[in-house]
């Protein structure tokens, strides 16, 4: 039974996720969902503190209308940064421990981490391209 292979290509500073079929195994289906990790206060130190590389954290809430409005910018950006950054998803309702110690005040927020610590972050609602230029400035130290 084959390994899913993937292949990145760098086009305009987006990435693209191909899934080469044939290496799949047979009673998988033919694509790989790519998304964000879903973040909870038992495994935030796993998934985002103690990541091997960069995090882009979205922390949300179900009844936040411009929470609802950033989601597939999420999913987009997951699937684009997928192999570079880790994109994930803290709920602040079910995750309070969390949300307190990141002092979460409004939601949306989204918050860029290396090595364990928050290098950048905004909130409320943006365009995919804001939010994508705020995380590129971040890793690149701006």
């Amino acid at each position: 039974m084959g390994i899913a292979r993937a292949k990145f290509t760098a086009r305009n500073e987006s990435f693209r996720r191909d899934v080469v079929e044939e290496d799949l195994p047979m009673n998988t289906p033919s694509t790989i969902k790519v998304g964000p990790v879903e973040v909870t206060d038992s495994n935030f130190s796993q998934e985002v503190l103690r990541s091997s590389g960069p995090v882009l954290l979205d922390c949300w809430a179900p009844w936040c209308g411009p929470c609802r409005m950033m989601a597939p910018v999420i999913d987009e950006l997951a699937v684009e940064l997928a192999g570079t950054v880790k994109v994930a998803k803290l709920n602040v309702d079910q995750n309070p421990q969390t949300a307190q110690t990141l002092s979460i005040q409004s939601i949306p927020t989204l918050l860029v981490f290396r090595d364990g610590k928050v290098i950048g972050g905004m909130t409320g609602a943006a365009p995919k391209a804001t939010v994508r230029k705020m995380l590129l400035l971040r890793l690149q130290g701006a």
